[in-house]
């Protein structure tokens, strides 16, 4: 069968192909899409895991049992992944066991740029670059291979146009992988001190044997032009790129140099690199990101044109490399580019985010730490209701350490910390906890939209269903709260502006940590009955409208910045106008946070 597919959707297939049978992930882009195409395949227990390193926690026990398992993740995933993943380097597997890492150069969806390379050298890990559709796909099987040969987890390193680009893949049959059986082993196993230093000997015993993997394995070869390349200088050129980077090059220079293209890149291949090396002149190293290749090639001795003319941060795309290599772009059609107006990301119209950081706007002396989610759109106007950002699960302890500070100085701040539910369950109770078990005056605000918004709608351990949307337990997240010794806890609808005021004015006036969960659905999320019969059946019907006798056009309701208000100029006679507020019933959601707002009362249910 040939299709078309995304690179997630061909990894996905080659899971499915490779005879994987357990695989968990934690969503983000460009990587989520991997295990939503995976919960396609019956034969797979496919798992939303709360974060990244209890997937690969979990993956790692599933290969430990014998079975065929992945993880997968975005960037910044691997971070918190990391713990688990240098341990289970040492161990090494039962069945085979891949981690996907989806990097993301050009920060669309990330508070980061991270070339993740780095952590297959680091962690001593064989690491396999596709640079289509179908590498995703035949690299995956190739990968379980791998990893059951030499005894390795393998770290699987895409990004963004990889993921998201569609191209023909040919498909196979499922493998008959059964489940290797499981044999106590506590020599291989066990991570105790005495044990681990073997273990450390194997690894680099291990990377020996990769080492002599890299020079003959397919994955890796030298793609030969015979004829000189008039580019510059009629030097014969060649070009090192891995990943995605590998086509930008082909488009830029074409059959105009040779290629060292490169699938299996840790440990990288001497030997064919110095064969490389004899059939050509003048070498570019292309690549995203850090000087990885750049550094490899340059460590053996040879010169090559890398980071000095290719940028070392933004997405490369082939208008980057052709104004670096040929100093000039395609020419394209012509635009006034100053007429173009930004467009920038704002809450959805009936966002339940939004009464909240209307009224936490108001608050003085306040500094708000932020954390990764749609509420991270908090920090823009017409809100401007953030200070700092860390990373995921940091809203609470980050803004424990500088309340301390705060109150330490004698500074009258306040800080509020604010997190979705998807992030509490993440690694936001950690962050709780710290908050708690030091006392903290840290008000924690924790947005509970019933799913995990940001990346697609995926479910949590908040929404009552699993990744394949079965039922499944729901953690209920005030009895958490309160069951980590929480003492001032609050819950609120975020659309009902005076509750949401009442919590605040409570919070503000306590000594110790407070805690608030706004809960209302995202109003894009599919409502189940549940959600119909907690939040009433007509949720998000409701639409509002304007009295136009009644409206002052005094834009009290704009300061909601909800997208589908809007003020404009109405021509009452010749020569003269009125301002006058619209509302865009094909968007307004019923959240009746503009009504609230009103001092005139001009804004009613339609």
């Amino acid at each position: 069968m040939r299709t078309l597919m995304t690179g997630d959707e061909a990894l996905a297939r080659g899971a499915y192909e490779a005879g994987v049978a357990f695989a968990s992930a934690y969503p983000g882009t460009p990587s989520t899409e991997i295990l939503e195409n995976i919960t396609g395949y019956k034969d797979i227990i496919s798992e939303w895991a709360s974060n990244e390193k209890v997937a690969m926690e979990a993956a790692a026990g599933a290969s430990l049992a014998g079975a065929r398992s992945l993880a997968s993740m975005k960037h910044v995933g691997v971070n918190v992944a990391a713990d688990p993943l240098f341990t289970f380097s040492y161990t090494g597997v039962n069945a085979g066991m891949v981690l996907i890492s989806a990097d993301e150069p050009g920060q669309h969806s990330s508070q980061n740029e991270q070339d993740n390379r780095w952590y297959a050298v680091s962690a001593k890990l064989p690491m396999l670059e596709p640079s289509d559709s179908q590498e995703c796909l035949d690299m995956m099987k190739a990968a379980y291979d791998l990893s059951e040969e030499y005894d390795t987890p393998v770290l699987m390193r895409i990004t963004t146009r990889v993921a998201h680009s569609k191209s023909p893949v040919s498909c196979g049959e499922r493998a008959a992988v059964p489940v290797r059986p499981y044999v106590k082993n506590v020599a291989k196993y066990v991570t105790v001190p005495s044990l681990a230093v073997k273990m450390r000997v194997k690894v680099e015993e291990r990377m020996g044997r990769l080492k002599a993997f890299s020079e003959k394995t397919p994955l890796n070869y030298i793609e030969k032009v015979s004829r000189a390349d008039t580019v510059r200088d009629g030097s014969r050129i060649g070009v090192i790129a891995s990943g995605m980077a590998y086509y930008y090059a082909k488009e830029v220079l074409g059959d105009g140099a040779s290629y060292l293209k490169l699938g299996f890149t840790n440990p990288l291949p001497d030997a064919l690199l110095d064969e490389f090396y004899t059939l050509v002149d003048k070498v570019y190293i292309i690549e995203e990101h850090d000087p990885y290749l750049e550094q490899w090639v340059k460590s053996r001795g040879y010169s090559c044109i890398g980071k000095d003319i290719i940028p070392p941060y933004g997405e490369l795309t082939p208008d980057v490399l052709r104004k670096a290599i040929l100093g000039g772009e395609l020419e394209g059609p012509a635009y006034d580019r100053s007429v173009i107006i930004p467009r920038p990301p704002a809450l959805c119209a009936g966002c339940p985010h939004r009464g909240l950081f209307y009224e936490l706007a108001k608050r003085k002396n306040t500094v708000i730490a932020g954390d990764i989610g749609c509420y991270t759109l908090g920090f823009a106007d017409p809100y401007n209701a953030m200070d700092f950002v860390v990373c995921m699960g940091a809203s609470f302890s980050s803004g424990h350490g500088a309340q301390r500070v705060f109150t330490a100085s004698g500074s009258e701040n306040r800080v509020v910390g604010i997190m979705g539910d998807s992030t509490f369950f993440h690694t936001g109770i950690n962050s709780l906890i710290e908050v708690l078990y030091n006392n903290s005056k840290t008000i924690c605000i924790i947005l509970d939209n019933r799913i995990t918004g940001m990346t697609g709608h995926q479910e949590n351990p908040g929404t009552g269903k699993n990744a394949a949307g079965d039922a499944a337990p729901e953690i209920d997240i005030e009895s958490v709260v309160k069951a980590l010794g929480a003492k001032n806890v609050a819950s609120v609808n975020p659309n009902d502006l005076k509750a949401v005021r009442k919590a605040l004015d409570d919070a503000y006036s306590k000594d110790g940590p407070s805690v608030i969960i706004t809960r209302w659905p995202c109003v894009l999320k599919r409502l189940s009955a549940a959600d119909k019969a907690e939040f009433g059946a007509d949720v998000f019907t409701q639409k509002y409208g304007v009295d136009g006798e009644k409206c002052i056009a005094c834009k009290m309701c704009v300061k909601a910045g909800c997208p589908a208000l809007s003020c404009v100029s109405e021509k009452i006679k010749e020569n003269s106008g009125k301002m006058k507020i619209i509302i865009d019933q094909g968007m307004c959601a019923g959240c009746g946070v503009c009504a609230q707002i009103c001092p005139k009362q001009a804004i009613m249910p339609s």
